[in-house]
């Protein structure tokens, strides 16, 4: 997996319209937010173009309408990883 750039994600149903993004960076930052995903056995999706458009946002800020559909893959990929028991 390509570790140059990395975003994380948040979404709480209750109180979001949207998921946020709490963290994001290229290089050594990508590198640790990847890095800590695992430690605490949080799932790694990669989709390039995605994350090229996620490094961009403003942390804390709810992502725009245009990335839902992609964000959307990315949860429905994890419900699917979750249903098989994957993590």
């Amino acid at each position: 997996m390509k570790l140059d750039k990395a975003a994380a994600l948040e979404y709480d149903s209750n109180n979001d319209n949207a998921p946020k993004v709490v963290a994001a960076g290229k290089g050594a930052v990508a590198k640790r937010i990847v890095a800590k995903a695992k430690e605490f056995d949080v799932p790694v999706f990669a989709n390039e173009a995605l994350v090229d458009s996620l490094v961009e946002l403003e942390i804390g800020k709810e992502i725009p309408a245009e990335l839902y559909r992609s964000v959307v893959e990315v949860f429905v990929w994890l419900a699917k990883q979750d249903a098989k028991g994957e993590f």
